[in-house]
């Protein structure tokens, strides 16, 4: 049982009601809203955000090679299941590698209050764990075995930092409390990039199965997949297609096929490979696409990382950041795409989630898509959080959009924050970081639940920055917010696509480890 709990219960309707207040004030004079010193597009609302987490340590408590970020909480990812909302994200973000400790969240009510504390048995800063540093938590629930879960990635810093093994945290009260993790994997030369689903659909022949997916970085990203019987008390073998992935993230058809859209190592191309008899066998990869990415400003650590979210009749949906319907790939959209048949070896044409126009040179970038999973087909509603940058800035804004239609109209964006200097987010070897991911999902409430790295002024001043020496001066903690109910017609249905492809002939290529060399780690 977690012995370092930090209880925070959060009551939202006294901060929204002042939001909405203040917000109406400024509507009547202001045809712009300025947070900060950016100036961001009008919203149809302004959501308030909640801080759900923080970092509770310091230099004197975790200096981790002196090289570590307080107090600064980075790349949250969620799940839903019922009222019940759990979140987990890196606490105490650390130079070149890894953070502190994982941290969870849980709300029992749709995001009313949350209880937040440690994985205990990861790391030495954290339930006595034997481990130096953690990261890339991910979410999921097993609801045969009533079980929720959370995956981790474990370091070591012992002859340069690496990954060594990836960790299963169980849940059996309701993400309250959390025992020490059980062992899933730890064969790969550098594991990383973890991720985990579990069998929801009763009617499935694999209903209770989980999966957890990641790549070996020290052996070219090779794809490995395991799969727990069993809710995530013993893990089987690992398992490959032999492609090169990084980002990949599974999840379950209602017939119980597995699919698991992903970059390819390299990041030029998403794609998705699938299981249709409970984990013994994973096919091959099929090329949704290949991505254009535009590198944005303020030394921001980002990529075109995939985020998947599927609905209740098993339509997988997939976003990413790309340029393609940019002039000279000067700045990113979001784009989506979603499958056509029920093993992701068809996709639709990729299309422009429209939060402005393609004239706007305003930059958009790491995805956290939710799709509210009752519903589905022409009805399923999306929601989507991401990070912008206002044009000609690098001030940092979260914002929100949705669609009601399966992506064929969206609503009018709202801004949830902005105003936060890149150089407030913390500091890593590759570059200022909010998170490699972010996260959104729909409670029975049926409204989404953004959650995201928020990036606020140091207590050593707005002239300043983020910094692992030892002022422990980051604001950098873990918010969450909901939109509400957005309606809208926004459509991207006539933007030209100005760059394509998905590999033709050569697509196979694209996939294949010795091509992609283990360059790239999101350690």
């Amino acid at each position: 049982m977690n012995t370092a709990v930090l209880f925070r219960r959060l009551k939202p309707s006294l901060v929204a009601a002042v939001v909405t207040i203040v917000s109406f004030v400024l509507s009547l004079f202001m045809p712009l809203t300025m947070l900060g010193s950016a100036i961001l597009p009008t919203s149809a609302a302004l959501a308030a955000p909640l801080q759900m987490a923080s970092d509770p340590y310091t230099q004197a408590t975790c200096a981790a090679s002196a090289s570590t970020n307080h107090h600064a909480n980075v790349e949250p990812d969620s799940f839903s299941f019922g009222s019940t909302i759990v979140a987990a994200y890196q606490v105490g973000r650390i130079y070149d590698g890894g953070a502190c400790a994982i941290g969870w969240s849980t709300s029992s009510d749709n995001g009313s209050t949350w209880t937040s504390g440690l994985l205990p048995g990861l790391t030495k800063y954290a339930g006595g764990g034997p481990y130096d540093r953690a990261t890339d938590a991910a979410v999921a629930y097993d609801a045969r075995h009533n079980t929720w879960m959370i995956s981790s990635l474990v370091l070591t810093e012992a002859g340069g930092v690496k990954g060594v093994a990836v960790y299963t945290s169980r849940s059996t009260d309701g993400g309250l409390t959390w025992g020490n993790p059980v062992l899933t994997e730890n064969s790969s030369l550098s594991p990383d990039k973890n991720w985990i689903v579990c069998d929801d659909t009763a009617a499935s022949p694999f209903y209770g199965n989980c999966y957890t997916e990641w790549d070996d970085n020290g052996a070219g990203n090779k794809l490995y997949m395991s799969t727990s019987t069993d809710g995530g008390l013993t893990w089987g073998p690992a398992l490959s297609n032999n492609a090169g992935v990084i980002g990949g993230q599974p999840v379950v058809h209602p017939n119980g096929t597995v699919i698991v859209p992903t970059d390819n190592a390299n990041e030029t191309a998403v794609g998705a490979f699938y299981s249709s008899n409970g984990g013994l066998t994973w096919s091959a990869v099929t090329t949704i696409a290949t991505i254009r990415h535009h590198k944005v400003a303020g030394s921001l650590r980002e990529g075109p990382l995939p985020s998947a979210e599927i609905d209740a009749a098993g339509t997988v949906y997939v976003t990413w950041t790309d340029c393609r319907f940019r002039t000279a790939c000067k700045v990113n959209d979001i784009v989506i795409a979603h499958s056509l048949n029920a093993t992701g070896t068809s996709w639709s044409a990729v299309s422009r989630v429209p939060i402005d126009a393609t004239s706007s040179a305003i930059d958009h970038f790491i995805p956290g898509l939710a799709v509210n999973r009752a519903t589905s087909g022409a009805s399923a509603q999306l929601g989507l959080t991401y990070y912008f940058y206002p044009k000609g800035s690098t001030q940092l804004s979260v914002g929100f959009i949705s669609s009601a239609n399966a992506g064929s109209t969206w609503s009018t964006p709202q801004t949830i924050v902005g105003g936060m200097s890149s150089t407030w987010a913390a500091t890593t070897s590759q570059g200022r970081m909010v998170g490699d991911y972010i996260s959104t999902s729909y409670g029975s409430d049926n409204l989404a639940h953004g959650i995201f790295g928020a990036a606020f002024t140091p207590t050593t001043g707005a002239a300043t920055s983020c910094t692992t020496s030892g002022l422990d001066n980051c604001a950098a903690p873990i918010d969450t917010f909901s939109p509400g109910l957005a309606s809208g017609s926004l459509s991207s249905a006539n933007d030209a696509v100005l760059f394509s492809g998905n590999g033709g002939t050569n697509a196979a290529s694209l996939w294949n480890i010795v091509d992609n060399n283990g360059i790239n780690h999101r350690n």
